[in-house]
């Protein structure tokens, strides 16, 4: 059972999720919040597999709550799936850089609000389709952290990890991954939990940002804006 708590500071959005995530068998809404205060509170009470956080919120925005439960400096982490009607680039970025697992709009389909919380609750990491080549494209172009240079993978991964971090950036999943290579899922999984402590990094979604701020995939396109 997946257990997840909503913070959404509109009435009947938050009841909208509560329906839409609660109709599935495998998921729990063990508890919601209409600010960011309560919500961290709540977070840290009830420690679910996935905070759903709405950006504007009173008292504490969703990313300096996301930045609470799972930047560098939370323990445990409390994965975070941001759900917002706002595809504001300075939002976008602000939520990976406060290490949230997951970015989606709110009118996106019911299906995918549902897909998005079983990716990240498995650690997998998802950003709204239709932002995607936008979002990596301008943060590595805007937040460059360190010299850009694909030998970087090359020093820090095996040639293995490598080729799971050129198919993570290709949006595979962990299953995709594994027939690509023909291998078992498990032993992707475990590959990736040895990647991303190398590349200094807590999520999927932050190991692409990764290769392609350091030009192991190439920059997504301006068509894709």
């Amino acid at each position: 059972m997946i257990r997840v708590m909503i913070a959404e500071d509109q009435p009947l959005a938050r009841a909208g999720l509560v329906a839409v995530l609660e109709s599935e068998s495998d998921i729990e809404v063990v508890g919601t919040a209409a600010d960011g205060r309560r919500a961290l509170e709540l977070a840290r009470e009830l420690s679910p597999d996935v905070a759903c956080l709405d950006i504007r919120m009173p008292g504490r925005d969703g990313i300096a709550v996301a930045r609470e439960l799972c930047g560098p400096a939370a323990d445990p982490v409390i994965p975070v799936l941001i759900l917002t009607t706002f595809d504001l680039d300075e939002y976008l970025f602000g939520a990976l850089e406060a290490g949230a697992s997951g970015f989606l709009l709110k009118d996106a389909e019911p299906e995918l609000i549902v897909q998005a919380v079983h990716q990240v609750a498995s650690g997998q990491g998802t950003i709204d389709q239709s932002l995607t080549r936008r979002v990596l494209r301008e943060f590595v172009e805007r937040r460059s952290l360190q010299p850009v240079t694909a030998s970087r993978a090359s020093e820090v991964l095996t040639s293995r990890e490598h080729d799971i971090l050129l198919l993570l950036a290709q949006g595979m999943s962990n299953e995709e991954i594994a027939r690509e290579l023909v291998v078992e899922v498990s032993t992707v999984k475990s590959h990736l939990a040895r990647m991303l402590p190398k590349l200094g990094v807590r999520s999927r979604l932050q190991a692409v940002v990764w290769a392609y701020q350091n030009r192991v995939v190439g920059v997504p396109g301006p068509e894709g804006r």
